[in-house]
């Protein structure tokens, strides 16, 4: 390793621990020239840092982290550590440290699941990410942490004798409406069009949006917002024209509303309800409803 450097922004500076025997870069934390904690950055890009608990609370250890990761990252041709790449791992149940991985612009990657211990949230930047400054850069921040919620698109297609399209899956027992989960990146409308060609063998325009039904969790899935697109109005015999996928279909019919009820779970029965009187209704803003309910 190198010698190196002092690093200061003015209010936090770095004190380097020229000792590191593996080679890791070590600075000791000052605030008005007293040591306040301790920041290091391994051979291997691992961040670590650690400040007295009375100086906690007060942005010295962000300041200090995003410190370290800009010289670790800005400056690998001449620190001898030569990392394109810096990662942090974090307790999932430390706000406050993950707060400080946050602000020192690391991007969160991913949760690591350990037995038997808490989840270690995964936090990283790379040398080739802009900078903080620049606006681009602030979102894709944002974008790494905020929360995100699981879409599912689906198809309300009927026939002439007040019957819905219902698909028996094989990965439950239930029946459900023809649909999936939507992509990242995908528009709903389209991701529904996408999966009853897929699933199906159907090319079946998607209309417009009838329902949008939040789904809290259940049986070991997240919650999601299920949107439920017209599918209009089609002739029975199409049925004849399907071709299952059969790693995901069983088999797919139209069903009355009574036989919806009893092959469906009750909140699944509740959103073909809640789509149809959205339809029946005309022409309007779609419904909004809740496991079903309105």
């Amino acid at each position: 390793m190198t010698h190196l450097p002092d690093l200061t922004d003015g209010t936090v500076t770095l004190r380097p621990d020229d000792d590191q025997a593996d080679g890791s870069a070590a600075f000791a934390v000052e605030v008005d020239g007293a040591a306040v904690g301790r920041v290091a950055v391994a051979t291997d890009g691992a961040l670590t840092w650690e400040l007295d608990e009375r100086s906690r609370g007060r942005g010295y250890a962000t300041r200090a982290v995003r410190m370290l990761v800009d010289w670790a990252l800005t400056e690998r041709a001449q620190n001898g550590l030569g990392l394109d790449r810096v990662e942090a791992r974090v307790d999932a149940e430390q706000s406050a440290a993950l707060r400080v991985a946050t602000r020192s612009g690391l991007r969160r990657e991913g949760v690591t699941r350990l037995p038997e211990e808490a989840e270690e949230v995964v936090l990283a930047r790379l040398a080739t990410d802009p900078p903080l400054s620049e606006p681009g850069a602030f979102r894709a921040l944002l974008n790494s942490f905020l929360p995100r919620k699981r879409a599912i698109a689906q198809m309300l297609v009927r026939d002439g004798q007040d019957r819905v399209l219902l698909c028996r899956l094989t990965y439950k027992q239930d029946w459900d409406l023809p649909g999936g989960v939507v992509e990242v990146g995908e528009s709903p409308q389209v991701a529904v069009a996408r999966e009853v060609e897929e699933e199906l063998g159907l090319t079946i325009d998607a209309g417009r949006l009838l329902l949008t039904d939040w789904l809290p969790p259940w049986s070991g899935w997240d919650d999601a917002l299920c949107l439920v697109f017209d599918g209009g109005e089609h002739d029975a015999s199409i049925t004849g024209s399907i071709v299952r996928q059969e790693s995901e279909i069983r088999d797919a019919v139209f069903c009355t509303l009574d036989e919806a009820r009893e092959r469906c779970t009750d909140f699944t029965a509740r959103r073909i309800e809640s789509a149809l009187a959205t339809l029946a209704a005309g022409a309007g803003a779609p419904a909004y409803t809740e496991s079903g309910r309105g």
